[in-house]
Formats: C-alpha cells, sequence, structure tokens
C-alpha cells in the first residue's frame, strides 16, 4: 500500500488516497507528500517531484500517472488530493516519491459527468513537454486520434550543453529578419536533408542561411500543436488538410514534436535547443512567432478535439467572458485574458522559460492588440501583461514584436503599448510600398515617409528600428504572387475560395497568373527586385519570407494555412530566374550590412536626406506619375547613396547631383539590366555623370566614390536605359509590356473602390480588371533602338 508523507510517513486524517488501476507494482513503493504549491507546474525535488496548479475547482481533484508507452487509460495511478492539505488558496499541489521520469500525467478536475465540457481530464498547463505523435512522417498523419498527455522529464534534460555559445544579441537595427516555417524549410525532397522537416534539418541549412545574409530567423509556431484539428480534405484530391501553419496552441511551454526526429517523448526539447544553439553559433538570432491571443480550445458552441487544459481548469479565469459566453477578438472562438493576474503570471513564466531554457532572442506576437485587452474586453494603455515582461530586468535583452491589431478592428499601428521596447509590424509600410511600386498615384508623399523610418508611427518614445518593415508576409501572397494575381486563388483550401483577405493592393502585371510569356515575367522579376530594393534601404528593421529570395509561388493562393505540400515547401532547385533574384538577394541584404547610413537608430531629417524630381533638389511631391529620386548623406564616409524609383510605365530622365567633393557617381542596383548587370560587382561598374534614362518600373542605386582614373574604366556622360528585353511590342491582344517605354501613357485607370479598413489592410484600392491598364487603350508600336550599356 502506498505510504503518504507530510514530513515523517505516518497516517493522517483526510490523507491523499491512492488507487492504482490495471496492475503493476509502483503503488507498492510510492511515496505521496503533501508538495508545495510553488513553482506552478512540475519541479524535482531531490528524488522527488512536485506538481502544483491553478484551479477554480475546490472539491474533487487527483494527479493521474501513467507508466511509459501506456495506450488510453489501460494502467495508471490515481491520487485523489485532500482538500486540507494539497491546496493553498487556489493551487492544487502534490508531492510524489520516486520520481517517476518518463512517466506521463494529467489532472483529474471535477466529475465529468457534472462539467460543463462533460470531461475531467485536463494536462498541465505549464508542461515542458507533451507524450504526443512524435517525427515528421507523423505530421498530419496520426493514428488513433491526438490525445496528449504531460511528462515527467529526465532530469538531465533540464542539463542541455550549449558548449559555450552565446547568444549573438545583434542590435535591432542590424538585423535581416527571416520569415520561415520549420517543416516547409526542408520538406521537400530536392532539400537533400538527411532529416527533412524538422528541427535538425534546419541546423542542416545553416550554411544556406548565412550565405544569403539574413542574421535572424523567425519561425512561425513550434508550440505544440495539433494539425489534425480540422476534418477538412482538399476538394481537388481528396487529400487531407491540416493545421499547417500552426496558429492553435495546444501549449506553450511544449515544442512541436512532430519537428522532432527522436524517439523519446523529450527529444524536440534537445533537437530544438541544438537548433538555436547552432544558429546562435553562426551568429543568427531566434524569434518565435508565438500565440497568446488564443488557445487551441476553440469556443462556445463546439468543442471539437480542443479541450486541453485551460477550459477544465478556470474557463472565466482563462479567457475573456461574459455571463459564461466566450468573447471573440480573435477569429478563432475564444480569446486568452491576458491581462488577469493569475493568467499574466503564466504567461511570464512562459515567456522566460523560452527564453532563460531554450535560449530565444525574441517574440513575435500574433494578434498582439487582443493582449492589450482587459478582462471585459476593454483595450488598455498599459496593459499588465505587457508591462511585466517589458520591464522584467532578465528580459531587457530580448526583441518584442507586435502584430498590432486583432480580428475586430483594433488597429493599433503606431500605438502599441510599448514601453519604449516594442517594435511593430508596420502594416502602413507594406501598403504604402506596394501602392506605390506599382504605380498608385497619391502615395508619394507616404513612400517618402516609409522610406525614412515611419516618423509619424514611432518618434514619439521610438526609433525607426521599432518598425518592422514587410513586403509580404506567411498570410497573404508571396512576392511573387504579388506581381501575378489580382485576385486570391484559395479553391484548394475548400472553402470555395471564401477564405483569405480579399484586397491584397497586388498587379499582376498584365496577365493572371502562371505564364510563358518572357515580357511579362521579366517585368514580374524586376518588381520583386524593386520591391525588395525599397525594402532594404528604408529606415527601419527589413523582414523578408522565406522563398522570396527565389521567387516562390504559392500558385495564388493567399491564406495557405492548410496545405502541407509544395505550395509550402522551400523549393532548393529552382529555376535560372530564380538562381538570379538569389544572387540579387544575397547582395542586396550585404549592401544594407555594410552600409551603416541605412542601419539607423536615429530618424532621418534635413541633413540626412536631399530630395530630387527629374532634376537635382526638386522633387515632384504633387505628380500623379510615381517617380521619387533621393540621396542618402554619408556623413561620416561621405560615401553617399544616389536613389531612384521610377514606378510608372514611361522612360523617365532624370539629372544626377553634381558632385564637389572630388567624387563621382558610380552605379550600384538597376534592375532594368539583366543579371549580373543589374546589381553591380563591388562598388560599381560604372561611373555615370550627368542624365540617366531609367526604364519603366525600375529603380537605380548609385553611390558617391573617389573618382578614378579616365583609362582605368569607361565613363558615361548620359546613358539611356533600355527597357528589357526590348525585342518585341505590345499590343492589344499580345504581350503587357516589353514596349511600355514609348506607348502613350493611359488615359485613366478603370474605377477604383473604396474599400472599408480591415486589421490586415488598410485603405487599399484595387483595380476591377487583371490588367494593370486598359491595354485596348494602347497604341502598339515598335520600341525605340537605344545603345546598350558600356562593358
Amino acid at each position: 500500500m502506498a505510504r503518504v508523507s507530510f514530513g515523517p510517513p505516518q497516517p493522517i486524517a483526510g490523507n491523499p488516497s491512492v488507487t492504482e488501476i490495471g496492475g503493476g507494482d509502483l503503488n507498492s513503493h510510492l511515496l505521496v507528500a503533501r508538495g508545495y504549491p510553488l513553482p506552478l507546474g512540475l519541479s524535482p525535488r531531490g528524488e522527488s517531484a512536485n506538481f502544483a496548479v491553478y484551479a477554480r475547482e475546490s472539491e474533487d481533484f487527483s494527479l493521474v500517472l501513467y507508466p511509459p508507452e501506456t495506450a488510453k487509460d489501460s494502467k495508471r495511478i490515481e491520487i485523489k488530493l485532500s482538500k486540507k492539505l494539497n491546496r493553498t488558496g487556489q493551487v492544487w499541489h502534490v508531492m510524489v516519491s520516486p520520481y517517476c521520469e518518463g512517466y506521463s500525467y494529467m489532472f483529474r478536475v471535477g466529475i465529468a459527468e457534472k462539467s460543463r465540457w462533460k470531461k475531467d481530464l485536463v494536462m498541465d498547463p505549464i508542461s515542458y513537454c507533451l507524450d504526443s505523435p512524435r517525427g515528421p512522417q507523423h505530421f498530419n498523419n496520426i493514428a488513433g486520434g491526438y490525445s496528449p498527455r504531460s511528462v515527467i522529464l529526465p532530469k538531465k534534460v533540464f542539463d542541455f550543453d550549449w558548449k559555450g555559445v552565446l547568444p549573438p544579441r545583434i542590435p535591432m537595427k542590424d538585423l535581416v529578419i527571416y520569415e520561415m516555417h520549420v517543416r516547409g524549410f526542408t520538406m521537400s525532397a530536392d532539400s537533400g536533408c538527411s532529416n527533412p522537416g524538422s528541427y535538425c534539418g534546419v541546423v542542416e541549412k545553416i550554411p544556406y542561411l548565412k550565405s544569403l545574409g539574413v542574421n535572424c530567423v523567425e519561425l512561425l509556431p513550434v508550440m505544440e500543436f495539433n494539425e489534425t484539428e480540422w476534418d477538412k480534405k482538399n476538394p481537388f484530391t481528396g487529400k487531407p488538410l491540416c493545421q499547417y501553419w500552426g496558429y492553435s496552441t495546444v501549449n506553450f511551454f511544449s515544442p512541436m514534436n512532430r519537428y522532432a526526429v527522436g524517439s523519446d517523448p523529450w527529444s524536440a526539447l534537445d533537437e530544438f535547443k541544438t537548433m538555436v544553439r547552432e544558429l546562435h553559433r553562426a551568429g543568427i538570432e531566434v524569434f518565435l512567432d508565438v500565440v497568446f491571443n488564443h488557445t487551441a480550445e476553440f469556443g462556445e458552441s463546439f468543442l471539437g478535439p480542443g479541450f486541453f487544459s485551460f477550459k477544465g481548469l478556470a474557463t472565466e479565469t482563462y479567457y475573456i467572458t461574459k455571463r459564461g459566453k466566450f468573447h471573440d477578438y480573435t477569429g478563432c472562438g475564444n480569446s486568452v485574458s491576458l491581462n488577469n493576474p493569475i493568467v499574466a503570471e503564466w504567461f511570464h513564466i512562459c515567456i522566460r522559460y523560452w527564453v532563460h531554457e531554450m535560449g530565444i532572442d525574441g517574440f513575435r506576437f500574433d494578434l498582439a492588440s487582443e493582449m492589450t485587452r482587459s478582462q471585459d474586453g476593454t483595450p488598455l494603455d498599459s496593459p499588465p501583461a505587457i508591462e511585466r515582461i517589458t520591464k522584467d530586468p532578465t528580459l531587457r535583452d530580448i526583441k518584442f514584436i507586435a502584430e498590432p491589431w486583432d480580428a475586430v478592428g483594433l488597429y493599433q499601428v503606431g500605438k502599441f503599448p510599448h514601453f519604449g521596447h516594442w517594435g511593430e509590424w508596420n502594416g502602413k509600410y507594406r501598403d504604402c510600398v506596394r501602392k506605390f511600386i506599382k504605380g498608385d498615384q497619391g502615395t508619394i508623399g507616404e513612400f517618402a515617409t516609409r522610406i525614412c523610418g515611419s516618423a509619424d508611427l514611432y518618434q514619439n518614445g521610438r526609433q525607426p528600428f521599432h518598425s518592422i518593415n514587410f513586403i509580404v508576409a506567411h498570410d497573404g501572397f508571396s512576392l511573387f504572387d504579388l506581381v501575378s494575381y489580382n485576385e486570391k486563388h484559395n479553391q484548394e483550401n475548400g472553402e470555395n475560395n471564401n477564405d483569405g483577405e480579399k484586397h491584397n493592393d497586388s498587379w499582376n502585371c498584365g496577365l493572371e497568373g502562371e505564364t510563358g510569356q518572357n515580357e511579362i515575367n521579366t517585368l514580374r522579376h524586376r518588381q520583386c527586385k524593386n520591391f525588395m530594393v525599397a525594402l532594404m534601404l528604408s529606415a527601419g528593421t527589413p523582414m523578408i519570407l522565406m522563398g522570396d529570395e527565389y521567387c516562390h509561388s504559392k500558385g495564388g493562393n493567399n491564406n495557405a494555412w492548410c496545405q502541407d505540400q509544395q505550395k509550402n515547401y522551400f523549393h532548393w532547385n529552382t529555376s535560372k530566374a530564380g538562381h538570379e533574384m538569389r544572387r540579387f538577394m544575397e547582395k542586396l541584404i550585404d549592401f544594407r550590412k555594410r552600409h551603416k547610413i541605412l542601419c539607423r537608430d536615429k530618424f532621418l531629417n534635413s541633413k540626412d536626406i536631399r530630395w530630387h524630381g527629374s532634376k537635382p533638389f526638386e522633387p515632384e511631391w504633387d505628380s500623379g506619375y510615381n517617380f521619387l529620386a533621393f540621396t542618402f548623406v554619408d556623413h561620416q564616409k561621405s560615401d553617399d547613396l544616389y536613389v531612384a524609383f521610377n514606378a510608372g510605365h514611361h522612360h523617365y530622365g532624370l539629372t544626377l547631383p553634381n558632385r564637389q567633393d572630388g567624387r563621382s557617381w558610380y552605379r550600384i542596383i538597376d534592375t532594368n539590366l539583366a543579371s549580373p548587370k543589374d546589381f553591380a560587382t563591388g562598388d560599381g561598374n560604372y561611373q555615370i555623370s550627368g542624365n540617366y534614362q531609367m526604364a519603366p518600373y525600375s529603380c537605380l542605386v548609385m553611390k558617391a566614390l573617389p573618382s578614378m582614373e579616365a583609362d582605368s574604366l569607361k565613363r558615361v556622360k548620359s546613358f539611356r536605359n533600355t527597357f528589357m528585353p526590348s525585342a518585341a511590342t505590345a499590343s492589344s491582344s499580345g504581350a503587357f509590356g516589353t514596349g511600355l517605354g514609348i506607348l502613350k501613357r493611359a488615359q485613366t485607370f478603370q474605377k477604383l473602390d473604396p474599400i472599408k479598413e480591415s486589421p490586415s489592410m488598410v485603405n487599399l484600392h484595387v483595380p476591377r480588371t487583371y490588367s494593370r491598364f486598359n491595354l485596348k487603350d494602347l497604341a502598339a508600336m515598335p520600341d525605340e533602338e537605344e545603345a546598350e550599356p558600356p562593358e
């Protein structure tokens, strides 16, 4: 018979009762003691294991232990706790000896028949490891259903060998963030990885990340989630769809088991830490995309498979409710009441754990505006949960980034409670740059503001690097789809194309979707380069999406959350154009990192930047045509940068500012030129003086360098740029783009509809036609003959 001890073993009235079910001999030598209310969760105490959990249930509470590899409930030991001895305030606690390494456990809360949810077994909300299916081969392929349990970890797991590798601690202004999916990064058959779709697979591909030049990876959710929670099928293939992205967290302390390759329940912890350590060794920081706005437990009207912890322990504590009904600010059925003091403490413990135990450098918080709401749903100016982690002295080096909106219209770009520390996904940057680069009128002034770091949003208590600048992200079009589709094509998601953002501010460059027309594809690749130049030259912290460096396409699906397939997998064998884009991105990222005037910790003023139009120092702010040029002034080295964007369908002539300091302009980038001339090797091959003719939809970057001897290179007094390629003509029935240099301007765009503001796109106006212009109104004329650029 098990002995119960609260100090020296002796019988005491009201002791916990121990029941063994299914046979076994653990009961004969199990020692049960009162335990301690802190710390919450499982903690080793000598040779014992202490369990402590907050719960509103005040009468019936048990700890249930399962021997390793026990299926369902065939074998278990139930320890019914005493409310007199095992409850301190609202925390139940018990200590068990021996430590029972490898056992899984659950809590039985109340009585199932009396429960609102008709279930009574819950996991520990502070579970460092779950016993759930392991291995990439089981992703979306879970036999027997998903029924995870908390696990008693071996003590050695807490003694991971970091081998002296320290976090890089890169200043925010110097980061180049790479948003990526752990499984998708290496799951494609052409990855060549020995462990595809896993944390180990990421380690194998660190040399690639280094060669690209990024110094921070932002991982889509890696906290344990149930990818099989939805019973949906692809209407075309019949294959099961899944929760691929992972924005439906089951447990917030446990790394995803289907991203680990080892057989032990705790393999994910070791492999995750190994991945972090090796990324740190390579000088790459690790951010997590985390989902504290809702959980996988769904909402009021149905349970689905989502009853794991919080509903069973304290529904009204963990969720924002009113008279028992769930408030839904997330579109996922529930909203976490993060600013409840008890939940705020749990949240704080969680963030500390991922930093101090798992080695994480920063967090991007999904739908972070929900996290600012009070227990009744009212937005707070100083949310306690946000303030707690921001002012924690052990977290001062950690980067916090908000997605500053929620699903019901709380839009806080530039207004998120930041305490001088938080960065934001700058949705206004994304929207403006998309509009400007595709030629929308009336965007020049705002484009200039975004290039300069969005001081209108962040100058009150923050710096430019608090603006996380991006063109695309995981939710929405990929970069290449942004220039290939005017409409979303989400039919494979099984919702009749009703899901996903309708207002993407995209432009297909003349034809919807994939095409073999070289002229259109060339224009699309050039637009991708234009977007990336704008991104990497803007003040702020740039973020790019996995695959955009080679122009990955998802076939126009702008909400591929459920697609575990090639649409979401990184393609390691890509086309010639993809290789050229990757070369361009590598050089562009390196260019940003080498030019510190682009990595700013102060907002630009009139001494730091000079604005130009076609003539130096004469910007055309009120023009209906999107041309803007400017000079970044280098006060230390005088290596000024001249940048020009011609975001329209005309050739555009410009005059370069004269240099009076013995320096000359050298061309670094012209996105119209074919690779490798689009991005010059070193500091430029061509000295340019006088005038320069820019091709339609192109951008230009020049650098001021000491003038070289006349015989050391070819100088060009003026340069007329050929629209690439220049071998065909545009007609009402032919390709769009080739002859734009001499096409007369379209009279008008088709009427644009104002679109209601939404959390993900604001003030968008989208053409009703697939074509950017009404091609039938444009004359088909031969291209002009122009001189080739000097060699």
